[in-house]
């Protein structure tokens, strides 16, 4: 209880500036529990969809896979189709490989949408704080100047010790920001690339397939 009351006091005589820190906090955890659960489910939806399409491509079933693929919202899904519907067209296996880069470069801005709010949120947060205790430095100085000689001392230090709440309170919310940030940037990379490795073996069994074809003949 004394830690709720020091919290509520200290974000109390922190001023104006501790509510525009506080909204973005808010909207940080938001978009960091959005992010979150949209990688996760992303992730989770790739690997099920790859499982189920792998067995298809080894055992050159391109119709049957390219049909499951459209049936499904997995990004991986998505770009592999690019590819696969261009394999019946008689295009080369540069063109394909293509067709998969540009349905990885349509997936990858989905992925990282709204991540990089954090690394902003977190600065606004650290400058909020910044502003608030300059401007409370300035408004205790002016009350000090106007203040009884005997009282000037121990006004300006509880003043400016009001003042820091502000920086303090923006740090103690830019820190977590940034962490997450980190996490869901680190979260979206490894995504990528999965994708990325992904498209290069699909590719590569396409290649095996020719090849088989070829030398069959």
């Amino acid at each position: 209880m004394d830690v709720f009351n020091t919290s509520i006091r200290f974000f109390q005589e922190g001023g104006f500036f501790m509510y525009p820190i506080l909204l973005v906090f808010a909207l940080g955890i938001a978009i960091s529990i959005e992010r979150y659960i949209y990688l996760t489910n992303a992730r989770s939806k790739n690997r099920e969809a790859w499982d189920k399409l792998l067995p298809l491509l080894k055992s050159g079933e391109y119709q049957k896979a390219l049909s499951m693929m459209d049936q499904s919202d997995a990004a991986i899904s998505k770009i592999l189709s690019y590819g696969l519907s261009r394999l019946g067209l008689g295009r080369r296996h540069d063109d394909i490989e293509t067709a998969m880069e540009e349905g990885l470069m349509e997936a990858t801005p989905r992925l990282e949408k709204r991540t990089h709010y954090l690394s902003t949120f977190a600065n606004i947060a650290t400058l909020l704080g910044l502003l608030g205790t300059i401007v409370g430095l300035i408004q205790a100085f002016t009350a000090v100047s106007n203040a009884d000689p005997s009282e000037k001392a121990a006004l300006l230090s509880s003043s400016i010790s009001v003042a820091m709440n502000t920086t303090a309170f923006g740090l103690i919310v830019a820190i977590p920001l940034l962490l997450i940030y980190s996490v869901l940037q680190t979260k979206t990379t490894e995504l990528v690339d999965s994708l990325e490795m992904a498209s290069v073996k699909v590719l590569n069994i396409i290649k095996e397939h020719a090849n088989k074809d070829g030398d069959s003949r």
